[in-house]
């Protein structure tokens, strides 16, 4: 029994070492040279990095030069076996209004390691509500709106199923 406790101290231990040293800003800038490939830009006021967490405050993504949002708050969390994006306060440009809902007042990503091939996503604006997944086998995401509100933008995008509008589309 004495083994067990000091094994299990010891894989703690490490475990805890791993996530507070672990280099947040470089992982994040790593990630941020990736979008570069694909012409994705984020420009970030401020970077907070906490003991599982790196924030990013009023940041505007650009895509191939243009500007196309402003996020107030996007939060990385992570423990290696769950991790979660948090995104609060994104405001779409002026001209793409036309295209897209203009504002979403958070949305929410979450991946665990007992369901390796699947990530949860929930999302709120001035849209409503949604809540989908990503498959990460089949490379398809599916969101349900929930709360279907001002979706006249979208609707040539969403089709209609028995619990409502849903969109759906493979990567």
């Amino acid at each position: 029994m004495q083994m067990v406790k000091k094994i299990s101290l010891i894989l703690l231990t490490v475990w805890f070492a791993l996530l507070f040293f672990m280099p947040k800003q470089e992982l994040y800038y790593k990630l941020e040279e990736s979008l570069a490939k694909q012409d994705v830009r984020i420009n970030e006021q401020h970077i907070d990095e906490g003991l599982f967490s790196l924030s990013l405050e009023n940041a505007d993504v650009y895509v191939k030069g243009i500007k196309v949002a402003h996020v107030k708050k996007l939060t990385f969390f992570t423990l290696l076996f769950y991790s979660e994006v948090k995104v609060k306060g994104v405001m779409l440009e002026e001209s793409l209004k036309a295209v897209a809902p203009r504002q979403m007042d958070s949305a929410v990503a979450r991946y665990s390691i007992l369901s390796p091939l699947e990530a949860k996503v929930e999302a709120r604006g001035s849209f409503g509500t949604i809540a989908g997944e990503v498959n990460l086998s089949k490379r398809i995401l599916h969101l349900d709106f929930i709360e279907a509100k001002k979706i006249e933008t979208l609707k040539n995008l969403l089709k209609k199923g028995e619990k409502g509008w849903y969109y759906e589309t493979s990567f």
